[in-house]
């Protein structure tokens, strides 16, 4: 993987629970980039994303991820690799029984941090990033569904990641949510330089913030990009 890439897949396949669902994928991404992955219910978008978060196993090819070679992963190393990452789900994932700072808190101890005053810090700090930082005592499920969004944000967010990995974060959301949160994260993309793969249905919001786009179709992956420059 060349040093500006932070994502790189050469000839992968890729299955979920009923076989193969993407063959011959090469597709590569440089750090800081922003992508839209599109296509159809079931033509492999959500596999493609877990792949990249050692979630489903590369079938065939090689691929690398943030440095990771996911090809010759150890489970051991799964928790290095996702604590380069930040994963922002279509039903936000977020643990109803706790509140917003909760959430977040969850995470950072879980990769080591201890001290109170640092963790209160950075948590106020990315809720602050994503507009909820007068939430953060608040139930998950007395928000509404784009402030719980945002709060799957800033989850993403906390341990710094190399690159995010959204699967659908508008799919729940009205017109006008949808576009606050897809401004949100062409922001964060653009002050942060954090690089961002984003599977979406949205053409709208894909015309109101373009950006590259690849998509999964007839088995593979459709990357003009990739397609170009093997010419």
């Amino acid at each position: 993987m060349e040093n500006n890439q932070i994502i790189s897949l050469k000839d992968v396949s890729i299955s979920h629970e009923e076989g193969v669902v993407l063959r011959h994928v090469n597709f590569s991404m440089n750090k800081g980039e922003f992508v839209y992955l599109i296509g159809k219910s079931g033509a492999g978008k959500t596999s493609l994303l877990r792949a990249l978060y050692a979630e489903n196993p590369l079938e065939a090819g090689a691929g690398e991820v943030c440095g990771f070679d996911l090809s010759s992963l150890k489970r051991r190393q799964i928790p290095m690799l996702r604590r380069r990452l930040g994963i922002v789900f279509q039903n936000f994932r977020l643990l109803n029984d706790r509140n917003v700072y909760d959430n977040i808190a969850f995470v950072l101890r879980s990769i080591g941090w201890r001290k109170k005053n640092l963790i209160d810090d950075r948590i106020m700090e990315v809720l602050s990033a994503v507009g909820v930082a007068d939430k953060a005592d608040y139930q998950t499920y007395k928000l509404s569904e784009g402030e719980r969004q945002r709060v799957g944000i800033a989850r993403a967010l906390v341990n710094t990641p190399e690159l995010i990995l959204a699967d659908e974060p508008t799919g729940n959301l009205d017109p006008i949510t949808s576009s606050e949160i897809m401004h949100l994260l062409t922001e964060i993309n653009r002050k942060s330089g954090v690089s961002m793969l984003i599977s979406t249905h949205d053409f709208m919001m894909m015309d109101k913030f373009p950006a590259r786009v690849v998509c999964c179709e007839d088995g593979t992956l459709v990357d003009p990009q990739f397609d170009e420059s093997a010419q």
